[in-house]
């Protein structure tokens, strides 16, 4: 071996600090340094050119130490007074200031995942971990206890290695915990690093203990022996990215470079003697060191060079790089001979294509040793490179005449195929393989060799073959060798058929190279390169290796074969057409390189020739992937988009496309990345934001999205474009889309019980609870994120949703004797109750609704406070209204025992109850529940209004037919049938008999418990009365009630079906007609159609009714003989026939000859639908025609209503009439001489009448229609 190499001229040198450099870093990307001073200063470097890019300022003191993530992107780097800067990695702009520690900062390391930073405080004595999101401190800090030097993650980010004056000490990265701890060097502990695998740890020692030494990391006992060399303290240690060297600075001013394996020196770099070396670190690649002292200088120092020396002398190999034999020659010129020295230089300049240095050296050791045949045979490479065939073959005939030889043989057969005299070159490489020794390396180079300069001649299906034969015929060749060739000659065909355009054929080519052997990367090309020897034996048995024998016969670039094949390929796919398989290409040349190789293949796919592959490709991918989302093509959108992004080509606006497309996809995740790029990227542009709050809507992470949204009007509104200005308009802030729903919400609980149960908690809400439960809901915060534009405004979406989370069910039962009340339930969950009883109904009820997917339930007896009057006012009118609105409303049949069979739905006492009348009219969805809680008759329909056998089972039950029941309709229409269909349901209390018909006529009147039935009862039909001037309610037979005689008593009254007149034919009609024309008058019988046409309503006020009718006097009244419970009286009246009466009130007999002076009637209340014409309760009320019951006054009787009757005589002007008012009042006549249901009215005081109750109907009719007399035509006050 030879002796130590020191080296003091450094590759380049970087000058511009002016102060002491302290720290030095390289950047991932391979181009970049950054060094720190005690000038206050960090600078940003380019190591090709040694610029200094940027003079990063903001320390105000000396920096002792700085550090770089491993993606580049951030900086960090500390000062004397323990304030710690991260700066951009790719800009140098200053990001943050921490005032990390009280002193002087020491050290700083990233972790491996660039998530934390390790600051080391050198007087503090104490380690401290940064969170490089928030740059908030991570975990307590790390009490050492010792001045720090050094501190470093391990590759794995999993241990923290403290290097202090007393000790090295490891930690628990992620806990913070202490490790182990041990005694390293004699003194102090100065640096520190660790190897790339994390199985050994080096550590560097101070002036008392100038040495390294290696730790094992799983036992922390030293590896050897410490290595020895440096004379003073080690200031700093950095390690080979592959882990094979390690370089150290110490301040004895040098750097050495030592071998991992044997610990031993390889070289040393010196400083100048006035420069201490404080900081080191390798080149990404490894090919380089950087070291800094206090010459305010960064030295840079090839590491190949001088490993490759040291090799070759134990090898007793030469050179191999023209750096690292330039600089061993420079260094020790004696060491090498002039013969190999002249040899060498110009096989590097040939290697260097500087072919006319190679010639001139060449000459020159000619023209100094005539006879040197090899010197010959190499200058016949060179001039065969220059293409000088002639020149080439006669310096190969010279060297051959001096001494035939291996190397002058094959000179000979190149320049031969060269002038293309191929059959003599074919003779001159078999004569060759005469020199070989039958060495089967030497043969082997001998035909690769041969089949080269065969191809180089145009021979190529016979290089191909021989190239093929040699991989497989020959048991000991080197048949990776013949794979490169043959790659060669493959990329060589693929070229000239790119040259012509021919694209799929230089694809298969390029291809064909790649595949024609299984080399990875271009590092196993270099492997192979360095394999490719020729060996000779000259007359002086000296060994000469010649390396890289291939360049120096045929100039090849065999190390950017690989990187080359690809780059055509790329290119001819890009040509052809191929963009998606050119794309493809390109990734996996990227995948399959190491770092040196994809740093030259970027340098490649970003140039500015047309070879600007990245480029091409991103503007197509990017057009192409418009084109498919254009087309909704979402996935084939995505992989172009994906195409750019992965050529490191892709803008916001290609990760905003992205994003959109995944939208599309639903693939919300993915999406939500990318819009977090579109931001990283713009982070002034609101689209980021935008496409955030979709994705994260997409996502249900609603918090997320408004605060995504509320950001993106923020960027909206601080935007200096006018047109991004105004698309702001289009938007509504969230606090406006809350109030529309909050107004929305308010509406549909307008509708709803005030309390309700929610069957998720199974806790009692009041209007507060509710809405809070709603505002807390994923669906209202749904709904929140999805309210973006003043579009979304619309209320039929957010009615939508409002309504679908308020769905309420409602319970219709039979009170039982034990319920659960509102103090039972109050603040409690219902699910934790003891389930007796009425609880237990409750709780079943609750889970029925829960399992059936609502969120809100609501029963009577629990959800209503009924000490509250209002509130239980409110409830009472509200009811319909609710069960009307609820979603599905649940009959509990507590007498219904499982699988009953039909018919016990129609005995349940269910039916005879007052309040489940309307219970079960409003509802649209109702659904039938036995005891148990299973299913009436199995039904599962979710309507069981739409069972037919239910609902005629019903049908019989109720006597309501089966359609009225499913399409029943609130209000005064057909109120005598109501009245009806409730007269025979009972209720507990007695005033809630008419309270339970409120919603059933859509009356709104005050509800006060106490004012007894007949009160209550007497307000609801003084209301239908009135406001529909229905008389049909005046229909009935039994008591009268004491609120007006006109009522009944009870609603059982109405029982009875109410009578119905006699229909006629329209053929009878019109004979009965015919019959009048002639002998009723036309002006008596259109006064008689205007009088009645212009009666007014019936007016029902203050217990007071105001009934317009036709009165006939009653002339007689005579009691029948007969011993009955009630009396039966007959009764004749003017204009009537005679009738028979039968009451429970006792009549005053009168007749024409024993007049009393009572007066009574028979009446007949007049009903509107006789004229033919609307029935009243489609009509305005009578309130809205102006009149109210204010206006009532003694003076309006039935006496004034006679007078003014009377003044018109029949002797007046007759009117003017058209035939069809003449039928009109014709047919009207027909129909006033049918029979009707009279009331038996008897005079109070002057004016004022009351209804004789009778227990059956009082069937009356005239004698003779034509006599009707206008005079009977009145208005009765009746009490």
């Amino acid at each position: 071996m030879s002796e130590l190499i020191t080296i003091t001229t450094p590759l380049q040198r970087f000058k511009g600090h002016e102060g002491c450099i302290t720290a030095v870093a390289v950047f991932p990307d391979k181009r970049r340094m950054v060094t720190g001073s005690t000038d206050t200063t960090l600078r940003l470097w380019d190591l090709k050119t040694g610029v200094a890019l940027k003079k990063m300022k903001g320390h105000r003191n000396p920096v002792w130490s700085l550090a770089v993530s491993r993606d580049g992107q951030l900086i960090a780097s500390g000062d004397e007074k323990g304030k710690v800067i991260v700066w951009h990695g790719e800009t140098g702009k200053l990001l943050t200031k921490i005032q990390a520690h009280s002193d002087l900062i020491s050290s700083l390391d990233f972790s491996p995942d660039g998530t934390v930073l390790a600051t080391g405080s050198y007087y503090e004595k104490m380690t401290k971990r940064w969170n490089t999101k928030t740059w908030q401190l991570q975990g307590d800090p790390i009490e050492c206890d010792a001045y720090i030097y050094c501190v470093r993650h391990s590759p794995s980010g999993e241990l923290l290695a403290v290097a202090t004056n007393h000790d090295i000490q490891i930690y628990n990265s992620g806990t913070s915990k202490h490790v182990t701890s041990f005694k390293a060097h004699k003194s102090w502990n100065s640096s520190l690093v660790w190897t790339p695998d994390g199985t050994r740890l080096l550590t560097g020692g101070d002036r008392e203990d100038p040495t390294v030494r290696e730790w094992d990391t799983t036992t922390w006992k030293q590896v050897g022996n410490p290595w020895t060399g440096h004379t003073d303290h080690i200031d700093s240690i950095a390690i080979h990215p592959a882990g094979t060297l390690v370089a150290s600075a110490s301040s004895d001013h040098h750097v050495r470079l030592w071998q991992l394996s044997d610990q031993q020196t390889i070289v040393v770099f010196e400083h100048s003697s006035s420069s201490l070396a404080q900081c080191i670190t390798f080149s990404v690649d490894g090919n380089h060191i950087l070291s800094g002292g206090d010459d305010k200088i960064i030295s840079e120092w090839a590491t190949i060079a001088t490993t490759t020396v040291r090799d070759a002398c134990i090898d007793r190999e030469l050179s191999t790089d023209e750096e690292l034999l330039m600089q061993d020659i420079n260094t020790d010129p004696n060491t090498h001979t002039p013969y190999i020295l002249a040899i060498t230089t110009s096989r590097i300049a040939c290697l260097n294509g500087d072919l006319s240095t190679a010639e001139g050296l060449l000459t020159q050791d000619i023209n100094t040793s005539p006879n040197n045949h090899t010197s010959y045979a190499h200058r016949s490479f060179v001039m065969a490179r220059k293409y000088d065939w002639e020149r080439a073959l006669l310096d190969a005939i010279k060297s051959i005449r001096i001494q035939p030889s291996l190397t002058g043989y094959i000179s000979k057969g190149i320049a031969l195929c060269g002038k293309g005299r191929v059959l003599d070159a074919r003779a001159a490489f078999d004569v060759a393989s005469m020199y070989t020794d039958q060495d089967s390396e030497i043969l082997h180079f001998l035909l690769l060799t041969k089949a080269i300069a065969l191809f180089n001649a145009d021979q190529h299906r016979e290089a191909n073959l021989l190239l093929t034969e040699l991989a497989t015929g020959c048991p000991n060749a080197d048949t990776l060798a013949c794979d490169i060739v043959q790659a060669y000659l493959h990329v060589q065909l693929g070229i000239k058929a790119l040259d012509g355009a021919r694209y799929d054929e230089a694809t298969d080519h390029f291809t064909a190279a790649i595949d024609s052997s299984d080399l990875s990367s271009e590092s196993d090309i270099h492997e192979v390169y360095e394999d490719l020897v020729v060996v000779h034996q000259d007359d002086a048995y000296m060994t000469l290796f010649i390396t890289k024998s291939l360049v120096q016969l045929f100039g090849w670039d065999l190390k950017s074969l690989w990187r080359k094949a690809h780059h055509k390929r790329c290119d001819a796919l890009l040509r052809a057409g191929k963009l998606q398989d050119a794309v493809k290409s390109y990734q996996h040349l990227m995948t399959s390189s190491d770092e040196i190789t994809k740093a030259d293949c970027l340098d490649w796919s970003n140039g500015e020739s047309r070879a600007n592959f990245k480029q091409q490709c991103s503007a197509l991918c990017a057009a192409n992937g418009d084109d498919a989302f254009a087309a909704s093509d979402y996935d084939k959108a995505i992989d172009l988009y994906s195409m750019v992004i992965d050529l490191d080509s892709a803008s916001d606006v290609v990760f905003a496309n992205r994003s959109q497309a995944k939208l599309s996809k639903m693939l919300w995740e993915d999406a939500l990345l990318d819009a977090q790029k579109v931001t990283e990227l713009n982070p002034s542009s609101h689209v980021g934001y935008q496409l955030s709050h979709s994705a994260l809507r997409g996502a249900q992470r609603y918090d997320e999205a408004i605060e995504a949204f509320t950001i993106m009007l923020s960027k909206l509104d601080n935007a200096p474009e006018v047109q991004i200005q105004d698309l702001r308009q289009q938007y509504v802030c969230p606090s406006e889309a809350e109030d529309v729903i909050r107004r929305a919400v308010w509406i549909e609980l307008s509708n709803a019980p005030l309390r309700l149960l929610n069957t998720s908690t199974g806790i009692l809400c009041d209007r507060a609870a509710q809405l809070n439960s709603f505002k807390t809901s994923p669906e209202y915060k749904e709904l929140l994120s999805t309210i973006t534009k003043r579009s979304d405004l619309q209320m039929e979406h957010i009615k939508e949703v409002v309504a679908t989370h308020f769905r309420c069910v409602l319970l219709s039962h039979r009170w039982e004797e034990t319920e659960a009340l509102l103090h039972h339930v109050q603040d409690k969950v219902v699910y934790e109750l003891d389930g007796l009883g009425g609880t237990a109904k409750l709780q079943s009820f609750c889970k029925i609704a829960r399992d059936a997917g609502y969120f809100w339930a609501w029963m009577d007896t629990c959800c209503i406070d009924k000490s509250n009057n209002a509130e239980l006012g409110e409830s009472v009118q509200s009811m319909f209204v609710w069960y009307r609105h609820s979603a599905l409303t649940i009959v509990y049949l507590s007498d219904v025992p499982p699988s009953s069979q039909p018919g016990a739905l129609a005995s349940s006492v269910w039916n005879e109850r007052g309040w489940t009348f309307q219970e079960f009219v409003a509802p649209k969805v109702v659904r039938f529940y036995q005891k148990d809680w299973s299913l009436y008759l199995n039904d599962r329909s979710l309507n069981h209004k739409e069972s037919q056998a239910i609902m005629k089972e019903l049908e019989g039950a109720t006597g309501i037919d089966a359609q009225a029941l499913i399409s029943f309709r609130p209000g005064m229409r057909d109120a005598r049938q109501k009245l009806q269909w409730a007269s025979k349901r009972v209720t507990t209390v007695q005033e809630d008999t008419a309270y339970s018909l409120f919603g059933i006529f859509d009356v709104h009147l005050p509800v006060i418990y106490g004012e007894r039935k007949q009160s209550a009862l007497g307000r609801l039909l003084q209301d239908i009365v009135s406001r529909s001037g229905d008389i049909t309610s005046l229909d009935w037979v039994g008591q009268s009630s004491e609120f007006n005689s006109c009522l009944p008593a009870d609603i059982i009254s109405y029982a009875a079906p109410s009578y119905s007149l006699p229909s006629l034919s329209e053929d009878e009609i019109q004979t009965a007609v015919s019959s009048l024309r002639n002998i009723v008058l036309v002006n008596l019988a259109s006064k008689l159609y205007n009088l009645l046409e212009n009666m007014n309503a019936p007016l029902f006020a203050n217990c007071r009714l105001r009934l317009p009718c036709i009165a006939f006097p009653v002339t007689e009244v005579k009691r029948k003989r007969g011993r009955t419970a009630h009396s039966t009286y007959g009764v004749k009246a003017d204009g009537l026939r005679d009738l028979l009466i039968t009451t429970d009130e006792t009549l005053t007999q009168f007749s024409r000859t024993k007049p009393i002076q009572q007066t009574f009637f028979l009446v007949r209340p007049w009903d509107r639908r006789l004229l033919g014409l609307p029935d009243f309760s489609e009509q305005l009320t009578f309130a809205d025609e102006g009149e109210s019951v204010g206006h009532w006054s003694e003076s309006e009787s039935g006496s004034d209503d006679t007078e003014e009757s009377s003044s018109n005589s029949p002797g007046e002007e007759e009117l003017s009439v058209d035939s069809d008012v003449h039928s009109r009042s014709l047919r009207l006549m027909v129909h006033l001489g049918q029979a009707f249901s009279a009331l038996l009215v008897a005079q109070q005081r002057v004016g004022e009448y009351k209804r004789v109750a009778s227990d059956q109907y009082i069937i009356a009719q005239v004698k003779d229609p034509a006599s009707i007399d206008i005079m009977n035509i009145r208005t009765l006050d009746i009490l």
